[in-house]
């Protein structure tokens, strides 16, 4: 059974960077597209970035583009989400999910699998 753990969250101060992990357990990692997602307190789950099985594309909301980078390493069952120019907005706990039913790319619905998240908090 696959899981996913996330990792690399922290306190950072604006402006600073932090780099996610999301390790995946099983053989089958490669095959599956995989998304981050953010939840602040209060708010509703919301899509931060997807990236496809191969790696040639990703995708991004419009409040982390240019700053967010997504990427994965099939041979490590990895995936990546290196966060820059970070603002106390930012600030949520954030998710990584596979979509292993080809779902919708930008909503919670489209994802089967989740990690128990991490908390990114960044100060003003």
């Amino acid at each position: 059974q696959v899981q996913l753990v996330e990792s690399g969250g922290g306190l950072v101060q604006a402006g600073g960077s932090l780099r996610l992990s999301c390790a995946a357990s099983g053989r089958s990692f490669s095959m599956y597209a995989m998304g981050w997602f953010r939840q602040a307190p209060g708010k509703e789950r919301e899509f931060v970035s997807r990236i496809n099985w191969s790696g040639s594309s990703t995708y991004y909301a419009d409040s982390v583009k240019g700053r967010f980078t997504i990427s994965r390493d099939n041979a490590k069952n990895t995936v990546y989400l290196q966060m820059d120019s970070l603002k106390p907005e930012d600030t949520a706990v954030y998710y990584c999910a596979a979509d292993r039913r080809r779902g919708s790319y930008f909503a919670t619905s489209g994802y089967d699998l989740w990690g128990q998240g991490t908390q990114v908090t960044v100060s003003s």
